[in-house]
C-alpha cells in the first residue's frame, strides 16, 4: 500500500516535513516511510509481546503502525507541543490506540520505562543528545535488565561513529532499504543495535 492508502487504513494524519521548531539539537519532524516500516516489521524484531520507544515520534506514525501491524505497545516521545497535539488526535481516530501512549517532553530527561524493550529513531536529535538519551537507556537497562534493541533508520555517520564507540552496544543487523527508493543511498538501513 502506499503512503494515502495506509493513511486511510490506519484513520491518521502523518505526512508532511515540519521543521518550525526545529534547531541545532532538535531535527525536523519528517515521517518514516510506511515502506520502511513494512520491511522492519518482515525483520521479526517486534512482535506482541514487545514495548517500542519511539523517540521524536512525530505524528505518532511509527508507534500506531507498529502497534496495528504487530499488536505490540508501543511509546512516543515527542518534544513539540503542536505536532505532540497531531499525535494524540491520531491516536484517538486509530484502531491501534489503545496499545499507544504519547508523552509531551524532552527526550534527555525522560525516563525509559522497565517495559521498553525496543527503541527506534528516525535522526530525531543531534548526536550530542543522542548521548545524554542512551545514558538514560543504560539507567534503565541497569534497574531492569533485559535485551534491548535499539533501531536506527537512516543513521548519519555522527550517530554510527557514536554507536560504534558505545561499549555497552553490539552491533546486531542492518536491514538494507536502498530498494524501496530511487538512486543510491547507503544510509538507506535500519541498523540494529542490542543491549544485555
Amino acid at each position: 500500500m502506499n503512503e494515502n492508502e495506509w493513511g486511510k487504513v490506519l484513520k491518521i494524519r502523518t505526512t508532511g516535513r515540519d521543521d518550525s521548531n526545529s534547531d541545532t539539537y532538535r531535527y525536523p519532524y519528517e515521517p518514516t516511510s510506511y515502506d520502511v516500516l513494512e520491511r522492519l516489521i518482515r525483520s521479526g524484531y517486534i512482535e506482541k509481546p514487545n514495548t517500542v520507544l519511539d523517540y521524536g515520534c512525530g505524528k505518532g506514525r511509527v508507534s500506531l503502525f507498529l502497534a496495528f501491524q504487530t499488536k505490540c505497545h508501543s511509546i512516543g516521545i515527542e518534544y513539540d507541543e503542536r505536532v505532540f497535539d497531531r499525535a494524540m488526535a491520531n491516536k484517538e481516530a486509530c484502531s491501534s490506540g489503545s496499545r499507544v501512549q504519547f508523552v509531551c517532553g524532552d527526550a534527555k530527561g525522560y525516563d525509559v520505562p522497565s517495559e521498553v524493550d525496543r527503541i527506534f529513531f528516525f535522526n530525531p536529535f543531534s548526536s550530542i543528545l543522542l548521548r545524554s538519551i542512551l545514558k538514560k537507556i543504560y539507567e534503565s537497562y541497569y534497574e531492569a535488565p533485559r535485551r534491548i534493541l535499539l533501531m536506527f533508520y537512516y543513521p548519519s555517520n555522527e550517530y554510527m561513529d557514536c554507536l560504534m564507540n558505545e561499549h555497552e552496544l553490539t552491533l546486531v543487523d542492518e536491514i538494507d532499504c536502498g530498494d524501496l527508493f530511487k538512486g543510491s543511498d547507503d544510509r538507506e538501513r535500519i541498523v540494529v543495535f542490542s543491549m544485555g
